[in-house]
């Protein structure tokens, strides 16, 4: 019998293996549909799943403007620019190196939260952030000397895949602003709201171009999976498990998305994977652990 910890333990890295699979559903996607249409779709189907679970599970929530306005940001940063930079990324490079560097979020964090809310890193995060740039720059220097089957534009690729996540970091700083107000489900339900709202028009121009009618069933399944599991599936799994999980845990968890993302781009996509991937993955891998091992030691110093 599992015990509430155990399972805990299984939605967060379920929640992370469907996180990582988005890359690869978003490289598949992006082949033959146009982003923006692929973005609407996603969100307004996240939206009318949400928005009922919501006034379900907590009602009609009363938001003040600063509110709203911080969750506006959050769209604009985590939703609308994440979303463009990530997929237009994976038009130019590949699901297993977009995988690799989404998973330098946590150095990008801590390097945001230095420059703008004055947070002093201390060594180990120091250590770990570089560790992260590394990884990234190991790529990079792979473009150099592979550019076989690795797209059209790796670098360009991946610069904007790296814009993407700046995104993401600031989707995570205005959420840790909103935390102590606003409920995790109330903020995915928002920045979904406002990322359809967003992508609407962008989306109408796509339309003259690509017709509905013209998606095929493979796109339409994915689509459905992007919109359901991906965005909202996975943000209940995490949200259910971090309640019963210390946070320095639910960070070595995150492990498994770069991981996630390579094997499935491997088998799915039928990728090539070279030994700078590897080396990138092993760099990324102890960043997360020195990262986590950092959140270890804070609480412990506190708990004294």
């Amino acid at each position: 019998m599992l015990t509430e910890k155990q399972v805990a333990y299984i939605k967060i890295s379920l929640s992370m293996v469907i996180v990582g699979s988005s890359v690869v559903a978003g490289k598949v996607l992006v082949e033959s549909l146009p982003v923006f249409l692929t973005s609407e779709i996603r969100f307004l189907l996240a939206t009318l799943i949400l928005i009922p679970l919501l006034i379900r599970r907590e009602g009609i929530p009363s938001l003040t403007k600063q509110e709203l306005s911080l969750l506006f940001l959050q769209a604009v940063s985590g939703v609308f620019l994440f979303s463009i930079f990530m997929l237009y990324g994976l038009k130019l490079t590949t699901a297993i190196e977009g995988g690799i560097i989404t998973s330098t979020l946590p150095a990008i964090v801590a390097i945001l939260a230095f420059l703008f809310l004055k947070e002093t890193p201390s060594r180990l995060t120091i250590v770990s952030m570089t560790l992260a740039i590394l990884g990234t720059l190991c790529i990079h220097m792979g473009s150099l000397f592979f550019e076989d089957n690795r797209g059209s534009d790796p670098v360009l690729g991946n610069l904007l895949i790296l814009a993407a996540i700046i995104g993401e970091a600031t989707f995570i700083l205005c959420g840790k602003q909103l935390s102590k107000k606003v409920t995790p489900l109330t903020m995915s339900t928002a920045v979904s709201l406002f990322g359809a709202i967003l992508f609407f028009p962008l989306a109408l121009y796509d339309l003259q171009r690509v017709s509905l009618r013209a998606i095929s069933l493979l796109d339409w399944g994915v689509l459905i999976y992007f919109g359901v599991i991906v965005t909202v599936i996975a943000f209940i799994l995490m949200y259910e498990g971090v309640e019963k999980v210390p946070a320095n845990q639910v960070g070595v968890l995150t492990s498994i998305l770069p991981i996630s993302t390579v094997i499935l781009s491997f088998f799915i996509l039928k990728e090539r994977l070279y030994w700078f991937h590897l080396i990138a993955i092993v760099f990324v891998l102890m960043a997360i652990y020195i990262t986590s091992k950092d959140s270890n030691s804070t609480h412990s110093d506190l708990s004294k």
